[in-house]
This record gives C-alpha cells, structure tokens and sequence, in this order.
C-alpha cells in the first residue's frame, strides 16, 4: 500500500486524511473508496476537470500526463504546474500529497462559491 495525504478541503475534508491507498487504482478511485466525495462529472473518461487535483509531493514519480490530459488540464480552474486529472493518475510506490482545489468549473458555475 502506498500512502495518499489528501490537504484539508473545506467541503470534502475539513481535516485532511490519510490514506493507504492501493497501487494501479487513480487517485479518483482511491479518494471515492475512502468517502472524499471529489466531483468526477464525467465518470472518470478524461472528458472533464472536476477532479483536478494539485500534486504537492511526488508529483516527479508521477508518469507523464497523456495529450488527452493535458488538454483537459488547460480548462481547470486554478491550474498549477503540478496539476493533474486525478481521474488518470494511478498510484504507484511513491506517496502523495494532494491538495483538492476549492473549486471546479462546475462548483463556479453552479455559484458554489
């Protein structure tokens, strides 16, 4: 098991958590198992950028995004250069530490905000 350190989000984990997190499964899927109820609009097919998520360590052991991704990526609300899909990361040997950004496009758009 790897170790996932998700922030403190206000709305989805006020106190942060810490996960053991199975490798091979995103990060997506791995914050849902463990009740961090991270918007993913499109069910996960990389058609979307509500799980957006910012890689604030590890994100070197990370593989490379796909084009698919990084295109996705450029519509992101509050983008970094460690900004990843979580929906398209899986876990691997290294541990993370993400930070779920306040908001997505749709939480703005819906005035969640």
């Amino acid at each position: 098991m790897t170790q996932l350190i998700v922030l403190p989000h206000v709305e989805l984990c006020p106190d942060g958590q810490v996960i053991e997190a199975e490798p091979g499964k995103t990060i997506c899927q791995t914050l849902l198992e463990h009740g961090i109820a991270i918007e993913h609009a499109c069910e996960m097919s990389c058609a979307c950028t509500t799980c957006h998520v910012v890689v604030r360590e590890g994100f070197d052991s990370l593989v490379d995004a796909e084009e698919l991704e990084e295109d996705m990526l450029d519509k992101a609300w509050g983008l970094e250069p460690n900004s990843r899909l979580s929906c398209q990361v899986e876990v691997a040997e290294t541990p993370l530490v993400i930070e779920i950004p306040r908001y997505s496009i749709n939480m703005a758009r819906e005035g969640k905000h």
